[in-house]
C-alpha cells in the first residue's frame, strides 16, 4: 500500500520574515506554527539564513543553532515534521551569502576548498543538532543554490557540471555524517531542467539525494505565454514532476513538489484558490509523488521594503495569521490525503522522449518542442510522462515504469 502524499508549507515567519533569526521570539513562532497546524498539513520547510548562523567560516553560532532546535521542537509539539534548508542562499529575490565569500574575500561557492569545507561543517552541525529529533525529516542543502552558478545571476560562481557533482556529493555526505539515515536532498529552481548552460543538471537532480525536488513557478514564461487557466499553467507542476522522471535511474524514485505557489499578478488574488486547486489536483495524478509543500505559510509584511510585489501576497495566511481561500483548498487536500480518500494514481503509460544531452534541455522549457508536445498530449486527454531519448528502446526500463507507448515531440500535432 503506497504511503499517502505528504502536505506541508514553506514556513515564512509572520513577524520579521526570515530576519526573525536576529531577534528570535519563540512565542511568535509558536503562534505561527499553531496557524499552520490548523491547516491539517503535516510538515514545514524552514530556512536558517546562512550569514546569520555562520558569520565567519570558523564560527557557527551556538545560540542560532539552539533557536533552530527550539523551532523544530515547537513544530513537533504540534504534530509537524521539519525539513531544514541549510545554505541560504537565495530567498524571495535576495541573496544571503556570508561576507567571507564576497568582495575582498571573493571565493567560489562551489569550488574553493576552504569555502566547501566551511559549508560542510555548517551543514553537518545543523544536521547533528537535530539528529535525535523524531520530527526532523532531514536537510535540503540550500534553496535554489543553482541560481548562483550561472546567468542570469549578475555575479555568478562559475563551475562545471563535474565540479557541481563533487560539491553535491560532499554536501550530502556532510548531512549524512551529522544525521545518518535521514532524508537529505538538494533542490534547485527550474533552470536545472530548462537552461542549456546550467551546470546543475537534470541527472544530478534525479539521481543524487534521497528524493528528487522540483520547484514550480508559472512566472517562468508559462503563464505569460498561455494564461493562468491554461493547460500548461494548471499542469506545470505535474509536468516538472513527470519531466524529472526521465533522468531517474530508480523507476519509482520519489519526487517532492517542494515549492509551488500562486504568483500575482499572473494569478490574481481572486483566482488563486482555483489555481491552487487545479495545480494540486493535477500533481496528485502523478505516481511516486512524495509530497506537496506550498509557498508559503504567511504573507510578507508590507512594513518590509524592496521585495518584488508578488512576494508580499504569496502566503496561505495573512500577517495576522488568518487563512485565505488558498489555505482552505490546501487543507481539504491534506485531509483527503491523510484520510485515504484518494486512490494511488495509475501508471502513466505514454512517454514523450526528451534529449538526454543537458546542452539541449531548453527543448523542455516554455516554448520548447518537448514542453509544447507534452501539453498537446494533456489537452488531448493523455496522461504523459517522459523518457530520455537514449532509453526509448530499453524494454526493461520502459516495463519497470509501466510505459507501453513512446512518442517523439514532432509526432505530436496540435489538436
Amino acid at each position: 500500500m503506497p504511503s499517502a502524499v505528504r502536505f506541508g508549507v514553506n514556513y515564512t515567519p509572520s513577524v520579521g520574515w526570515f530576519h526573525h533569526w536576529l531577534d528570535f521570539d519563540l512565542d511568535s513562532v509558536r503562534a505561527d506554527l499553531d496557524s499552520i497546524a490548523a491547516l491539517d498539513v503535516d510538515h514545514v520547510r524552514v530556512f536558517p539564513l546562512w550569514p546569520y548562523f555562520q558569520p565567519n567560516r570558523a564560527l557557527i553560532r551556538e545560540r542560532a543553532v539552539e533557536h533552530l532546535v527550539a523551532l523544530v521542537d515547537a513544530a513537533g509539539e504540534r504534530g509537524l515534521d521539519v525539513n531544514v534548508d541549510g545554505l541560504q542562499g537565495h530567498l524571495s529575490s535576495f541573496d544571503y551569502v556570508p561576507a567571507w565569500t564576497r568582495t575582498w574575500h571573493r571565493r567560489n561557492l562551489f569550488t574553493d576548498p576552504d569555502v566547501v569545507e566551511g559549508q560542510a561543517a555548517y551543514l553537518r552541525t545543523l544536521a547533528a543538532a537535530l539528529a535525535d529529533r523524531a520530527n526532523f525529516l532531514g536537510m535540503t542543502l540550500g534553496n535554489e543554490v543553482n541560481q548562483f552558478s550561472a546567468g542570469p545571476h549578475p555575479d555568478p560562481d562559475r563551475a562545471t557540471s563535474v565540479q557541481i557533482d563533487a560539491w553535491l556529493e560532499r554536501m550530502l555526505a556532510a548531512c549524512e555524517e551529522g544525521a545518518p539515515g535521514r532524508m537529505h536532498l538538494h533542490a534547485e529552481y527550474d533552470a536545472t531542467w530548462y537552461q542549456d548552460d546550467q551546470p546543475f543538471t537534470p541527472a544530478q537532480a534525479a539521481r543524487q539525494g534521497a528524493v528528487t525536488a522540483v520547484h514550480s513557478w508559472v512566472f517562468n514564461g508559462t503563464a505569460q505565454r498561455h494564461g493562468r487557466t491554461s493547460v500548461p499553467s494548471e499542469h506545470h507542476a505535474a509536468y516538472l514532476i513527470e519531466l524529472s522522471k526521465a533522468w531517474a535511474d530508480d523507476p519509482h524514485r520519489p519526487v517532492w513538489l517542494q515549492e509551488v505557489g500562486a504568483p500575482a499578478p499572473l494569478v490574481p488574488a481572486e483566482h488563486a484558490a482555483a489555481f491552487t486547486e487545479a495545480t494540486v489536483e493535477n500533481a496528485l495524478d502523478c505516481p511516486d509523488l512524495w509530497g506537496v509543500t506550498w509557498w508559503c505559510s504567511h504573507d510578507v509584511s508590507r512594513a518590509l521594503a524592496d521585495f518584488p510585489e508578488l512576494e508580499y501576497g504569496l502566503g496561505l495566511l495573512t500577517n495576522d495569521r488568518r487563512p485565505k481561500d488558498t489555505a482552505r483548498v490546501l487543507a481539504r487536500a491534506a485531509r483527503a490525503a491523510r484520510g485515504g480518500a484518494r486512490p494511488a494514481p495509475a501508471p502513466r503509460t505514454t512517454a514523450l522522449t526528451v534529449p538526454a544531452d543537458p546542452a539541449a534541455r531548453s527543448a523542455c522549457a516554455p516554448g520548447g518542442a518537448v514542453f509544447d508536445a507534452f501539453f498537446r498530449l494533456v489537452a488531448d486527454g493523455v496522461r504523459p510522462t517522459t523518457v530520455l531519448d537514449t532509453r526509448a528502446a530499453d524494454a526493461g526500463h520502459l516495463a519497470a515504469r509501466g510505459i507501453t507507448e513512446v512518442v517523439v515531440p514532432d509526432q505530436v500535432t496540435a489538436p
